[in-house]
C-alpha cells in the first residue's frame, strides 16, 4: 500500500495577482479526495481585445470531480469568487462559503439564470465543516471586504493554514478583528505549512486602518463647499460605511452611484451590517439637492470605461453632473495597470477645474493585505515550518520566500501555477509533479481558451486591420465584373491610394492561372489569392490584414 499524501495545488494565483485557484487532496496517488479552495478571475488588459474577464482553465480538477469534495471560498471579491458562474456548472459540488459571501454568490447564479438547487451551504463565522479527510475551520481576518477567512485544513497527516487574503487592522470600523487567538490555537497544534498572501511583501511597516482613513476623509471633505463625489472599490464595506459617517457629520446627502455599489450595499444590509446610517438618496432625487449639501459615493475608481465615475466624468450620466470647483475624492490604490486610464480620467477632471483628490496628494486608501510588519505577526502567531507564498508575482513569491528565510522559518518553497506540492510525508514540502493550467478567456458569453482562433484573428485585425475579396463566377468559369474589394483598419491616403486598383489587376492575373470552372481548384485559389494581396497591402501601407476570399458561383 502506497502511503497517504496532503497535496497543494495552485490553478490560478501563484505568479500573479488575481485569478485565485487552490486544490488541495488528500490519500493515496491512487484514491485522493480533493477540494477547492476559491475560484477568481482577473482583468483582461487592452492587449487581448473584446475579452474582459481570464479565469484559470479548471481541466485538471474537473476530470477528478467525482472525488471532488466540495468548493470552499475564503471571501467575496472577485479575484476569488468572479469565476464560479463559469466553472461550477462543469463540477456540481456543494460550495461552502460565509453569510455575506454566499448572498453574494445567490447573485451571480442568478444572473446566469443557473439553478444551484441547495449546493450553497452557509457556514458561520469562525465555524467548522468537515469534508471526508478533510477537517476546516474558518478562521475571521481582517481584509478590504466584509467576512474575510482564513483557513484551517486538518487533515489524518496534518495541518495547514491558508490565509486567504488579509491584513492586521486593530480597527476595521465593521466586522470582527483578525482573531489573533485562534490563529495562536493554530500554531500550536504544529502547522505543515502556511500558505500566505505576497502582495505587500515589499511594503513596510503596517498596512493601516480605516479608522485612520475615516478621520483624513473627514478633514478633506470639511472644508469643501461644492458636490463632492467619492469614488472607491464597491467591495469595501468598510469605507463606504465611512463616507456615510461623513456625510452625516458634514449635514450632507449621500446618494450610490453604480450598479455594484448598490449591489455590496444591499448584500451588508441584508446580513445585519450597516444598520445604523442615513438613508442614501435616489440619484434621480439627489439631484434636486443643494450642491454644497451632496455627497456621491460611485464605482469607476480604476477608470472603467463603463464605471459610473467616467461616464460623470463624460457629462454622459443621466442623474449626477459635476461642474468646476466641484471635488473628486478616488479612495483607492492605483492598481498596477491601470495607471494610463486613470491618469487621462485625472487629467480630464483637472482640465475640467475639478478638484481632484487621490492617493498622490492625501491620505486616502489603506490596502487590504499585509505589510512587513502584519506579517511578521502572522509568522509569530502561526510558527510555520514550512511557508509557500502565493497571490503575487513571481518578484513578491521570491521576495516572500527571503522575508521567510530572515523569520527563520525552516523550509520556504517557492511554487507557480500546477506544481503539486507534496505537504507530507517528508520532513518539508516538495514539488512532485506538474498540473496541466492555463487561462480560459470569457469571449461575449462563450468561454474559450487562450489559444483560440478568434482571439488571435481578433488581434491581428486589431494590429493590422482587415480586408475582404469577392470572386463573381459565372457557369462557364469567367470573373463577372470586378472583383469586390472591401476592407476595415488599413491606412490609406494619396500616397497608397491606388492598391486597390493594384489589387485588382493582381487578382485577376492570378485567376488566369486556375481554371475557375474546376472546383477542385478553389481551395489553392483562394489561398493564393490570400497570400499575394496581403502581400501586395504590406507592400503599399505597411499593413498585414487578416484577409478572407469568397468565390460565388452564380
Amino acid at each position: 500500500m502506497k502511503k497517504e499524501e496532503f497535496i497543494f495545488c495552485p490553478l490560478g494565483g501563484s505568479g500573479e495577482i488575481g485569478m485565485n485557484m487552490n486544490l488541495f487532496a488528500y490519500g493515496n496517488p491512487g484514491n485522493r479526495k480533493w477540494i477547492i479552495v476559491d475560484i477568481g478571475v482577473t482583468f483582461a488588459d487592452d492587449t487581448i481585445p473584446g475579452i474582459d474577464l481570464i479565469y484559470p482553465d479548471p481541466g485538471f480538477i474537473v476530470d477528478k470531480k467525482n472525488d471532488l469534495l466540495g468548493l470552499v471560498l475564503t471571501h467575496a471579491h472577485e479575484d476569488h469568487i468572479g469565476a464560479i458562474a463559469h466553472i461550477w456548472p462543469k463540477l456540481l459540488c456543494d460550495i461552502y462559503a460565509t453569510p455575506f459571501t454566499s448572498i453574494l454568490i445567490k447573485e451571480k447564479f442568478r444572473e446566469k439564470k443557473i439553478d444551484l438547487g441547495n449546493k450553497l451551504k452557509i457556514v458561520k463565522l469562525n465555524g467548522n465543516i468537515s469534508l471526508g479527510p478533510f477537517e476546516i475551520e474558518f478562521v475571521t481576518l481582517t481584509h478590504s471586504i466584509l467576512e474575510p477567512n482564513g483557513l484551517s485544513i486538518k487533515t489524518p497527516s496534518g495541518l495547514v493554514l491558508h490565509t486567504g487574503d488579509w491584513k492586521i487592522d486593530p480597527n476595521p470600523l465593521i466586522g470582527e478583528k483578525i482573531n489573533e487567538e485562534k490563529l495562536k490555537k493554530i500554531g500550536e497544534q504544529g502547522i505543515l505549512a502556511m500558505i500566505c498572501d505576497s502582495t505587500n511583501v515589499f511594503s513596510p511597516g503596517r498596512a493601516g486602518s480605516e479608522s485612520d482613513v475615516r478621520e483624513s476623509l473627514l478633514k478633506i471633505m470639511e472644508n469643501r463647499t461644492n458636490r463632492i463625489i467619492v469614488t472607491s472599490f464597491a467591495s469595501n464595506v468598510a469605507r463606504m460605511e465611512s463616507i456615510f459617517y461623513c456625510a452625516k457629520k458634514l449635514g450632507r446627502h449621500i446618494s450610490l452611484v453604480g450598479r455594484s455599489m448598490h449591489r455590496i450595499y444591499k448584500a451588508a444590509r441584508q446580513c445585519g451590517y450597516l444598520s445604523d446610517l442615513i438613508e442614501p438618496l435616489d440619484t434621480r432625487d439627489a439631484k434636486n439637492i443643494e450642491k454644497k449639501k451632496i455627497l456621491y459615493l460611485c464605482t469607476g475608481s480604476q477608470g472603467e470605461p463603463n464605471g459610473a465615475m467616467m461616464r460623470i466624468a463624460n457629462y454622459i450620466h443621466p442623474d449626477v453632473f459635476i461642474e468646476p470647483k466641484d471635488t473628486v475624492i478616488f479612495s483607492s490604490k492605483i492598481i498596477p495597470g491601470n495607471e494610463k486610464k486613470l491618469f487621462k480620467l485625472h487629467n480630464q477632471l483637472v482640465k475640467n477645474s475639478i478638484d481632484v483628490v487621490s492617493e498622490d496628494n492625501e491620505f486616502v486608501h489603506v490596502s487590504g493585505h499585509p505589510n512587513r510588519e502584519d506579517l511578521k505577526d502572522m509568522y509569530k502567531w502561526v510558527k510555520p515550518k514550512s511557508i509557500i507564498p502565493v497571490h503575487g508575482e513571481h518578484r513578491h513569491m521570491i521576495e516572500h520566500i527571503n522575508f521567510a528565510k530572515e523569520m527563520q522559518v525552516p523550509y520556504p518553497v517557492k511554487i507557480e501555477n500546477g506544481d503539486i506540492v507534496q505537504l507530507y510525508p517528508g520532513e518539508k514540502p516538495k514539488i512532485i509533479d506538474k498540473a496541466p493550467v492555463g487561462r480560459m478567456y470569457v469571449d461575449g458569453k462563450l468561454s474559450v481558451g487562450e489559444d483560440s482562433h478568434s482571439i488571435k484573428e481578433r488581434i491581428n485585425i486589431s494590429f493590422n486591420g482587415f480586408l475582404e475579396i469577392t470572386l463573381l463566377i459565372n457557369k462557364t468559369g469567367s470573373l463577372v465584373k470586378n472583383p469586390i474589394i472591401s476592407f476595415k483598419g488599413i491606412p490609406s491616403n494619396g500616397e497608397n491610394s491606388d492598391f486597390v486598383f493594384i489589387l485588382n489587376e493582381k487578382i485577376r492575373k492570378i485567376c488566369k492561372t486556375f481554371s475557375l470552372q474546376n472546383s477542385k481548384q478553389e481551395k489553392s485559389l483562394i489561398e493564393t489569392l490570400r497570400i499575394d494581396c496581403r502581400k501586395t497591402v504590406k507592400e503599399k501601407t505597411g499593413k498585414r490584414p487578416y484577409t478572407n476570399v469568397n468565390l460565388v458561383r452564380i
